[in-house]
């Protein structure tokens, strides 16, 4: 046992004696990886985040309301299996990674905080983005090769002229990702709370586009949940229209026949007055009747249109949320006094393992 405790201290002191002839070493290697953290981390752009929280609207029964709350707090949500809806709120996160959801954010207008610019969202990821000068060389290089490597493609265009999410180019599908990678969604299982968080270099634009994602979100989900509703209202209110139409046209065949045989007294033109009379009735009662299914469908669009609470609005980050240049050149400064003297005392570490 003496014997190992020698050891081990003989081994502690030759490390020692080891480190303390390194001291200046140390100190130049420090310095070096001061400089050269700070310079790798000084000029890389500021990034900000804006974060809004919505809490959807999203009916459970009410007998099983214990139950769901003890199986929340176990992960599990009850609610959504009673549902019926396709898009309940823990698969809003998928729903972000769909083009369908992430092209029509291109046309969001957007202004930097200092004024100096006034464009699109598209615009701003793919010509305005401030990048590390440092990495110019790479990312000249990866550009090359990718230009050298992949065919030319041609920008899909939906029927109303805009950008089809089913066909994108090279540089609308970079743009894509560009916005996949910056905005996160995020629900609480417990309580199916709604978190947006955006991430970009200007402050101003991560709030405008944080509080615009979530009026897209609140549109796209009442448009799916109001969808079939709608669909609906459209058929009666097309009912209503031809039926007001045949009404109005009963009505003036009626007038029309009664102004003509004012002093009829032929039973012939009495009947024929009558038919129209009855025709006309018919008709009105067909209007009231689809005017009231309208009516119906109407209260049942409203009825579906889910409501959304808006928990945390958004606001004009006023600190910067990275890079954490302190951090970094602080952990590089570690990693290089661990490396370092990893490096000095390998003869020793590999004599203890073996």
């Amino acid at each position: 046992m003496n014997d190992n405790k020698n050891a081990d201290f003989a081994v502690l002191a030759e490390a020692a004696q080891i480190l303390n002839r390194k001291k200046k070493t140390y100190v130049k290697i420090l310095a070096a990886t001061f400089i050269l953290s700070c310079v790798i981390i000084l000029p890389q752009p500021r990034y900000y985040t804006c974060e809004v929280k919505l809490a959807p609207e999203w009916g459970s029964d009410a007998s099983t309301g214990g139950i769901g709350s003890l199986a929340a707090t176990f992960g599990f949500d009850l609610s959504s299996m009673q549902s019926s809806d396709a898009i309940y709120p823990m698969l809003y996160p998928e729903l972000f990674e769909s083009p369908e959801f992430l092209v029509p954010l291109f046309d969001v207008k957007v202004s930097t905080i200092d004024g100096g610019l006034h464009t699109t969202y598209y615009d701003y990821l793919k010509s305005h983005q401030k990048h590390n000068p440092i990495a110019y060389p790479y990312r000249k290089t990866i550009s090359f090769v990718k230009k050298m490597l992949q065919s030319k493609s041609v920008r899909g265009h939906s029927a109303t002229g805009g950008i089809d999410p089913f066909y994108l180019d090279k540089k609308d599908f970079g743009v894509m990702c560009m916005i996949s990678n910056k905005v996160r969604c995020m629900v609480d299982k417990k309580n199916n709370v709604v978190s947006i968080v955006v991430k970009d270099q200007d402050a101003l634009i991560s709030a405008t586009m944080a509080d615009s994602i979530r009026e897209h979100l609140q549109n796209f989900i009442i448009e799916y949940r109001t969808r079939k509703a709608r669909q609906d209202m459209a058929y009666y209110q097309a009912l209503r229209d031809s039926a007001f139409c045949e009404y109005r046209e009963a009505t003036a065949a009626y007038s029309a026949y009664c102004d003509r045989h004012q002093n009829a007294i032929l039973q012939a033109a009495i009947s024929q007055r009558d038919q129209l009379e009855n025709d006309m009735d018919m008709k009105l009662s067909k209007y009231q009747t689809i005017s009231g299914q309208l009516e119906n469908a109407k209260a049942k669009v409203q009825e579906q249109t889910p409501a959304f609470t808006v928990i945390k609005s958004p606001t004009v980050p006023i600190k910067p949320a990275g890079p954490k240049r302190m951090m970094f050149v602080a952990a590089m400064l570690i990693l290089a006094v661990m490396v370092s003297t990893m490096w000095y005392l390998r003869h020793l570490i590999i004599a203890e393992l073996i």
